[in-house]
């Protein structure tokens, strides 16, 4: 918005080595900085002071740094260096809460977070979410079909753009009469998935974690981990591929699609 920086808004140089510590500086200095990343790829010059001090200030010296991250991922030809979602990085160090919000009330529900706590927020955002003013619901199998016999095949769980994917792969699996359910992740630490959700997962043959972050040692091998513990199911996992990606588009490295969770999903 056009705002002057009496008005709140503050533009910093294209420096995302030090702008984050200019950050954690205001919010030691009594403020509640709102962050905005402008690639979340760029996360590797951000974290030295987000994640080694407004993360671990409250903890060390019982003072908190609530500095309210908005990491902004974006994918498709645009490099090596700018691309990708990045929440596994964060999730990894103690003392940032972890979100991947895509809708209205997912939003509202971390911002009300924030505001009542004075821990840091990690958001891992996606460009896509941008033009989302409608809600994302969980498909329980069971619910729509109650006096089914019939089990479901997978539940598939999904994280940030992943889940846009997901919601089409979901139309694709019912199409082929396939049973499914659907279970949003927003909160990825602490990680929130409920005992209604596990049986869910213990019902089905299996578990799929979708999502838009790399899926070699980050937050859906975790999760996955994590899901087959509590459920002794099976749980696999499909993100971005362990390479690096590049400008061109036959370089890109972008979230799963629909065809590709839909194989996913066949060929098991």
């Amino acid at each position: 918005p056009e705002m002057t920086e009496r008005e709140g808004i503050v533009e910093l140089p294209t420096s995302d080595s030090s702008n984050s510590g200019i950050v954690c500086g205001a919010a030691i200095a009594g403020k509640r900085p709102i962050y905005a990343i402008r690639y979340q790829g760029f996360m590797s010059y951000n974290a030295a002071s987000l994640l080694n001090y407004a993360a671990k200030s409250k903890e060390m010296w019982g003072f908190p740094c609530p500095v309210f991250v908005r990491a902004i991922g974006m994918e498709g030809s645009i490099g090596p260096v700018a691309s990708g979602m990045h929440h596994g990085m964060v999730m990894r160090m103690p003392g940032t809460i972890v979100a991947s919000p895509m809708t209205p009330s997912e939003w509202q529900e971390v911002w009300d977070l924030f505001l009542k706590g004075d821990d840091p927020i990690y958001c891992s955002e996606h460009r896509k979410s941008f033009g989302i003013d409608y809600e994302i619901e969980d498909i329980i199998y069971k619910d729509r079909f109650n006096r089914s016999t019939h089990k479901p095949k997978v539940t598939i769980f999904a994280i940030g753009a992943a889940r846009l994917e997901a919601v089409e792969a979901c139309k694709v699996l019912k199409n082929q009469n396939i049973n499914f359910n659907f279970i949003n992740l927003t909160w990825l630490k602490p990680l929130r998935i409920s005992d209604q959700i596990i049986s869910c997962l213990q019902e089905s043959e299996f578990g799929l974690v979708v999502d838009s972050d790399y899926q070699t040692c980050g937050a859906s091998e975790h999760i996955a981990s994590y899901l087959m513990l509590k459920s002794n199911r099976p749980v696999y996992t499909l993100g971005l591929e362990d390479r690096t990606a590049g400008f061109a588009e036959h370089c890109d490295n972008v979230t799963p699609s629909a065809d590709q969770i839909v194989r996913n999903i066949i060929e098991r």
